[in-house]
């Protein structure tokens, strides 16, 4: 009787351990990112201006879809067609993020607190590779609605580095004057995060970077980035195989900063030249 009773515990314990490393899901989250741009002392028409924010804009508005399980999970940008332009641009508009280079799939295994991401950077491919950044989360009792799922509030403080644009795009006349001044390509603030969790899936991930609560991560924010899940499917009939990105250079965060920032310290100076070359051609 007593071995029957312990086989049957082992029995069920099996089973749910099973479920548990089935259990897959699936989330869409739109992102948009707020971008000011400080154009300087460049004469640059109103409408003009006007034309650049608005690509921007569009630019940094994007849909992503986050496959997770219990231990890893999948944060991949959804295709979408380039929007045709008048101007012969493309619909390439100047993507904020592409100033330091394309971020691809990012990958996470919380299991093992690292994480896997491949980015495009001027035409080279890099994976960098490092430990998952732990915020220190401070859970809260608000709670509000998001689609099907309650969600509660939590807040951090996160280090962030974002490209100095102004530091990017200021007039090359300005140099000589203010080189003691010279502003630096990259910005690292502080700011405060806030996300919105659901422990109804009981899961500790989330899109992009973010990761820790107690339960899926539905929505984030920080200064100028807003994330909000708009879709959800648990166990999805069609399983997706939630594996690391391959191929490319393997960096740590902190190479990968110093080669982003050395790049963009070469565009900036390229961008200057071609400037230069121009006003000098129309003398």
């Amino acid at each position: 009787m007593g071995n029957s009773i312990v086989f049957t515990l082992f029995a069920v314990l099996f089973v749910i351990n099973g479920q548990a490393q089935d259990f897959q899901g699936k989330a869409i989250y739109q992102s948009k990112t707020q971008v000011n741009m400080d154009f300087g002392n460049r004469q640059i028409p109103e409408d003009r201006k006007k034309e650049i924010l608005e690509r921007m804009k569009k630019a940094n508005e994007r849909v992503y879809e986050l496959n997770f399980n219990q231990t890893e999970s999948l944060y991949t940008e959804e295709e979408r067609l380039e929007q045709p332009s008048g101007q012969g641009g493309g619909g390439r508009g100047p993507r904020f993020g592409a100033l330091t280079g394309s971020e691809g799939p990012y990958y996470k295994n919380i299991k093992e607190r690292r994480y896997l991401v491949k980015n495009d950077l001027y035409g080279k491919i890099f994976l960098v590779d490092d430990s998952l950044e732990t915020l220190d989360w401070k859970l809260g009792d608000e709670t509000k609605q998001i689609g099907n799922y309650t969600a509660f509030k939590a807040t951090a403080t996160k280090t962030i580095k974002r490209p100095n644009m102004r530091a990017i795009f200021r007039r090359r006349g300005g140099d000589d004057a203010n080189e003691a001044k010279k502003e630096e390509e990259f910005i690292i603030k502080e700011v405060e995060v806030v996300a919105w969790y659901t422990p109804e899936i009981p899961v500790n991930q989330g899109p992009s970077s973010y990761w820790g609560l107690p339960g899926l991560i539905l929505a984030v924010s920080d200064d100028i980035t807003t994330i909000v899940c708009s879709q959800i499917t648990l166990n999805p009939s069609e399983k997706v195989e939630i594996k690391p990105p391959g191929k490319g250079k393997r960096v740590t965060q902190a190479e990968y900063d110093q080669i982003a920032q050395e790049k963009t310290k070469e565009m900036r100076e390229n961008f200057r030249n071609r400037r230069g070359g121009g006003r000098n051609g129309r003398s």
